[in-house]
C-alpha cells in the first residue's frame, strides 16, 4: 500500500480521448493534484503529452500506470483504434520514472471496481452476490472492452481479454440483415465491437436508414457531420425525438444486453456483471427500460441461471483512472 506522500500518475488511454490524473496519498486517502483530458487523435503517442502534463504540474511521481485500449504484451501495446504504440520502457525513459505499468484499459477498469462505492453504481438486476466471488466487466466506448476480476488470497487479479473482437452472432432476421450490412461495410468478418460501440451505434443508425426501418431527420444528419455521431444518436434516441435514432438505440441496447449475457455465461460471475464504458452512463434511462435485461436473460435454458446474476451499471466514468491509480500504487 502506498505510504502518505506518495505521488502517482494514472492514465486512461482510449481511441477518442486520453485522461491523465496526478494523485497524492494523504492521511485521509487520495487527493487529485492535477488532471487533464486530451483528444487522442491530435497526438502521435502518449510520451509527449504525459511529459508535458507532468512538467506543468511540477511533479515527478514515484510510479505511473496507464490503461490502454488494446492488447498488452510485455508492457507494450499497439492500440486498436488509434495509431499509437504505448511502451512501458519508453514511457519510463521519457518521464524519468522508474516504475511504469502499461495494462489493458479494461484491466484497469476491472481493478477500479474495487475502488467504487454503492453510490457509483446503478443495479439493473439484484441477483445473488457471493462474497469474494469473481466479477465480469464490459463496456462500450470507442471499442468494446471486457475483463474478469478475480479475488484471491494474494489480492485482486484481473484477466484481461479481447472479447469485444469475438464474432457477432445475429439472433433474428433483422440482425441477419445487420450482419450482411456490416459484412459489406467492413469487407468480411464482423466482430461484436462493430455493433456494440460508439462507431457501432453510428453503423446501426445507417442500417436503420438504409433498410427503411425508421425515418430519420435531416437536422440529425447535419449534427452528425460536426459532432460525434454516436453521442448525437444516443441523445436523440433516448429523447425519442428522432425515430431512426430511437430505433438504432433500441437495437444497440438489445445487442449490448445480449453480449453481457454471453460474457456472463462464459464466466459465471458470482460477484456480478458490471457495465462500464463511456456510453452506458449517458443512456442509463434507456438501459433501465428493460431491453438490456430482456436480451441479457434471453438465453433459453440458461435463463434461470442468469436471473441469479447481479447486473450493475458503473456511473462513474473515471473508474479506469481509479484502477490505474491502484495498479500504480502496487508498484511502490
Amino acid at each position: 500500500m502506498a505510504v502518505i506522500g506518495t505521488q502517482l500518475l494514472a492514465g486512461d488511454v482510449g481511441g477518442t480521448k486520453t485522461a491523465l490524473s496526478l494523485f497524492e496519498r494523504t492521511a485521509d486517502g487520495w487527493i487529485e493534484l492535477a488532471a487533464t483530458v486530451l483528444s487522442s487523435a491530435v497526438h502521435k503517442g502518449l510520451e509527449a503529452p504525459a511529459r508535458v502534463f507532468l512538467e506543468g504540474a511540477g511533479v515527478t511521481p514515484q510510479a505511473c500506470a496507464f490503461g490502454v485500449a488494446g492488447p498488452v504484451v510485455g508492457g507494450r501495446c499497439q492500440t486498436t483504434n488509434l495509431p499509437w504504440t504505448v511502451d512501458a520502457r519508453a514511457l519510463a525513459s521519457s518521464l524519468g520514472v522508474a516504475r511504469v505499468a502499461v495494462v489493458n484499459d479494461f484491466e484497469a477498469t476491472a481493478r477500479g471496481l474495487l475502488e467504487l462505492g454503492p453510490e457509483q453504481l446503478v443495479v439493473l438486476q439484484e441477483g445473488d452476490v457471493e462474497p469474494g466471488g469473481h466479477a465480469a466487466v464490459l463496456g462500450a466506448g470507442t471499442g468494446l472492452g471486457e475483463a474478469i476480476l478475480l479475488r484471491t488470497e494474494r489480492g485482486a487479479r484481473v484477466l484481461s481479454t479481447e472479447g469485444g473482437h469475438t464474432d457477432f452472432a445475429p439472433r433474428n432476421e433483422e440482425e441477419d440483415g445487420l450482419l450482411r450490412f456490416l459484412r459489406q461495410r467492413h469487407g468480411g468478418r464482423v466482430s461484436v465491437e462493430r455493433a456494440v460501440s460508439g462507431p457501432g451505434l453510428a453503423a446501426l443508425h445507417a442500417f436503420v436508414l438504409e433498410g427503411g426501418l425508421a425515418k430519420g431527420r435531416a437536422d440529425t444528419l447535419v449534427r452528425m457531420q460536426s459532432e460525434d455521431p454516436g453521442t448525437v444518436i444516443g441523445e436523440l434516441g433516448a429523447a425519442g425525438s428522432d425515430p431512426a435514432c430511437a430505433k438504432a438505440l433500441s437495437m444497440f441496447v438489445s445487442l449490448y444486453g445480449a453480449e453481457a449475457g454471453n460474457l456472463a455465461l462464459k464466466t459465471l460471475p458470482t460477484a456480478g456483471v458490471y457495465v462500464a464504458g463511456g456510453i452506458a452512463p449517458r443512456i442509463l434511462p434507456t438501459l433501465r427500460e428493460g431491453g438490456f435485461l430482456a436480451a441479457f436473460l434471453d438465453k433459453g435454458r440458461m435463463r434461470p441461471l442468469l436471473e441469479r446474476v447481479r447486473v450493475s451499471v458503473v456511473t462513474d466514468a473515471r473508474v479506469g483512472l481509479y484502477g490505474a491509480r491502484a495498479i500504480a500504487a502496487s508498484l511502490t
